[in-house]
């Protein structure tokens, strides 16, 4: 899942939230010195990782994509989900996307100190170009996958997939709204355990 799953998925605004967001920048073991709660928002994306990556309906999507993306379709298909969960935002929570988003931006800014300093660049462009929000249009998804693609060490073709991600609309979406719930289910039991 990308940015907008990790956030939707934390809950709450504190510093497990934090780390839920951080953690794609915490390589390895999780250093003893880091907060409790930003560690248990590190083990929190972590699972939800892996529950992602292993989840059949996921592999259907990542096996559509992989031929022409081949290990690339993953952040490809945790973009387009990041997509499906904007458009259909309000099946899932009570406030607009719009506003949520603000109160992530806002949030940040005032837990900045808390970020890794290779996040911050990330961060901040996420607050300039609204990418929250902006998950819910092609074109948003689009500068997503071309600026991603820019980062990568090798050719991924990623500022290409919005082109797949038009031809198989109906496929992917259906794909993410039949795993979403599931990692739902899955996040609200590893939280309550």
């Amino acid at each position: 899942m990308n940015f907008l799953a990790h956030l939707y998925l934390s809950g709450t605004f504190d510093e497990a939230m934090i780390g839920n967001l951080m953690a794609d920048f915490i390589t390895g073991r999780i250093r003893e010195d880091i907060p409790q709660k930003i560690r248990e928002g590190i083990v929190l994306h972590r699972e939800i990782d892996s529950f992602t990556d292993s989840h059949p309906v996921v592999r259907k999507a990542k096996h559509q994509l992989f031929p022409v993306y081949r290990h690339y379709a993953s952040v490809i298909t945790d973009v387009f989900y990041d997509h499906f969960l904007a458009t259909h935002w309000q099946q899932y929570h009570p406030e607009p996307l719009e506003q949520f988003a603000a109160k992530i931006y806002q949030f940040l800014t005032e837990k900045e100190e808390l970020l890794p300093i290779d996040m911050l660049p990330v961060v901040h462009a996420m607050k300039r170009q609204n990418w929250l929000v902006n998950y819910g249009t092609l074109e948003g998804i689009n500068r997503t996958l071309t600026n991603t693609a820019k980062r990568t060490k090798f050719a991924s073709g990623m500022e290409h997939a919005v082109d797949d991600l038009q031809k198989d609309y109906d496929f992917y979406q259906e794909n993410f709204r039949e795993f979403f719930p599931d990692l739902v289910q899955h996040v609200d039991r590893v939280k309550a355990a």
